[in-house]
């Protein structure tokens, strides 16, 4: 399927910020193709060196294989599967809920996920892949899937790592959708105390 060129109009760049970050989407149009273990070790690698609070690395990052992928599939909402289905990969990051160093809580761990999640969706954009990352994921059959104690971990988030297809495979309704949005002003989220 022939990949398009995407519009980033409505992602005006007036500060000089390097398009790596203008151009992080989330897409729904994916080509059905796979990603090499180097490719996906690297990506991966990014969020490795993510930060995190006491340098606890909380996230734990579970990604779906060839034989496992109609599992994972299964583990998303079902508005999110219609289009997952044509991604190379399918994942899901855990915190792990508690400092290893003492045991105490670590309120932290789903900040330090968005951390690692940000990192690895840019070194895929790097990649010449997109991203989407999803909170329609079905939480407990994860968690059951995974094998995850839910009274040590907590299933943050679901993602997809893919190469960007046509929009013409979407249905009419998420065809209308399918687009890069904007963002609030910088004065609107930044304040000078």
């Amino acid at each position: 399927m022939k990949s398009q060129s995407i519009n980033f109009d409505a992602r005006e760049n007036t500060t000089g910020v390097d398009d790596l970050f203008i151009q992080r989407w989330s897409p729904r149009a994916f080509e059905k193709t796979s990603i090499d273990d180097a490719t996906l070790t690297r990506i991966l690698e990014a969020a490795r060196w993510s930060p995190s609070c006491f340098n606890a690395q909380p996230w734990r990052i579970y990604t779906s294989t060839e034989e496992s992928f109609d599992d994972c599939l299964n583990l998303l909402v079902e508005g999110n599967q219609s289009w997952a289905k044509d991604n190379a990969v399918i994942g899901f990051i855990v915190a792990e809920k508690n400092f290893e160093h003492n045991g105490k809580p670590n309120s932290f761990a789903p900040f330090d996920c968005g951390a690692a999640w940000m990192s690895l969706t840019l070194q895929a954009r790097l990649e010449g892949l997109y991203t989407h990352g999803m909170g329609g994921i079905k939480v407990e059959e994860v968690a059951q899937y995974l094998n995850i104690d839910t009274e040590q971990s907590e299933v943050v988030m679901g993602f997809t790592i893919g190469k960007l297809a046509d929009l013409s495979q979407l249905s009419d309704e998420q065809q209308a959708n399918e687009t890069p949005n904007s963002r609030k002003p910088l004065t609107e989220i930044w304040r000078k105390v």
